[in-house]
């Protein structure tokens, strides 16, 4: 099939739509010193992986991704694995370690990384289960624990909770000892209570702000709603934490409510903060941790092969997931008790990471 210098790989050399997205034959990656290897058995598809397709907001490229064009242009960043080969001064992996974590072009056959954002994948979750943790499992548990300052006792309100972030979020806060309430559709609401949510709430039906509940801490997961109106069901000394969010145009895109929480907090009894998220050692073992435990497992919506990848994508920008997206490299991918047919699962916009949804309307 391919020889030892090539893998097949998604790739992409221009901004666009998944229509730019296609599988192809590449040049396999040689670790450099500090690096490592690792053979793709899964990838994991977040709506982080929409926006440096699409290049928007532009915040994203003036960040770093590439001005013109996608500076990586296989995409993608989840994954999990075996290491194939390390670089020199590697030592704390060996060839045929089975890991999980974060890495530079994901959707291929091979992809490089660095022991520092990899942690050994535990024996009683499927390479797909592994795949889809590192970036939604940071972002929750970073935003409940340091952003949201999470103790034991609290009441927690997760809003979009059925996403990607927000399936970790749930489970995660009621791991640190919190009372928990998600807010979600209704078709989505037994979802929510299966893994452990304590109360729910059907945005569809009812507003969470206007009922009289007080929450220690809120966490507003791409959220569209305004810092108003969520700080009406915070307590007076509670905390919010912004997770993203949609609207805000094509330059700046839903960080626009994460400066403005910067810009509100100093003049307010309660503490608003944005989440900027990234990938550490020991999070990624917290994480480990607590899937060997089985107080965290990831909700899997639906498992694609590499060469459905721009299929997958789609499927999350049209906001039909639930829980998490995952790609195989595995011709016999895992079962999910998760994966839901198409027909089955009620329309939501993306949550996103890092700035505009590719459509408005809901939370999730």
């Amino acid at each position: 099939m391919n020889d030892t210098q090539h893998m097949r790989a998604i790739v992409q050399n221009e901004y666009g739509s998944t229509e730019k997205l296609s599988l192809g034959e590449t040049e396999r990656p040689v670790p450099a010193d500090g690096e490592v290897l690792v053979r793709v058995a899964a990838a994991g598809v977040d709506p982080g992986v929409w926006h440096l397709m699409t290049g928007l907001p532009y915040l994203v490229r003036l960040a770093g991704y590439g001005l013109r064009r996608p500076k990586t242009p296989v995409p993608g960043s989840d994954i999990a694995g075996r290491i194939e080969a390390v670089g020199r001064s590697v030592d704390a992996l060996l060839p045929g370690d089975e890991v999980f974590g974060v890495a530079s072009g994901a959707f291929a056959e091979y992809a490089l990384s660095t022991p520092d954002r990899l942690a050994a994948k535990p024996a009683n979750v499927s390479f797909e289960e592994a795949a889809v943790v590192p970036t939604s499992g940071l972002a929750a548990l970073q935003g409940l624990r340091d952003a949201g300052g999470l103790r034991p006792g609290q009441r927690v309100l997760i809003v979009g909770a059925t996403g990607g972030v927000g399936t970790f979020a749930v489970q995660l806060a009621k791991a640190l000892g919190a009372e928990v309430t998600g807010v979600g559709s209704t078709g989505k609401l037994e979802m929510l209570r299966s893994i452990g949510a304590d109360h729910v709430v059907d945005y569809t039906r009812e507003d969470f702000a206007a009922s009289g509940e007080r929450y220690d801490l809120i966490l507003d997961i791409a959220g569209n709603r305004s810092l108003a109106h969520l700080r009406r069901a915070l307590s007076p000394r509670g905390t919010l934490v912004i997770v993203g969010g949609e609207a805000g145009g094509r330059w700046i895109g839903g960080t626009d409510r994460q400066l403005r929480t910067l810009l509100a907090s100093p003049f307010t009894a309660q503490t608003l903060r944005p989440l900027f998220s990234a990938p550490r050692k020991a999070d990624l073992e917290f994480l480990r941790q607590a899937l060997e435990s089985g107080s965290l497992r990831p909700w899997i919506d639906r498992t694609y092969p590499l060469e459905a990848a721009a299929d997958a994508v789609r499927h999350i920008a049209e906001g039909h997931s639930r829980g998490k997206t995952a790609l195989s490299l595995d011709p016999s991918p895992s079962e999910h008790p998760g994966t839901l047919g198409r027909e089955e699962a009620d329309r939501e916009p993306v949550a996103s990471l890092v700035g505009s949804a590719p459509r408005k309307g809901g939370l999730e």
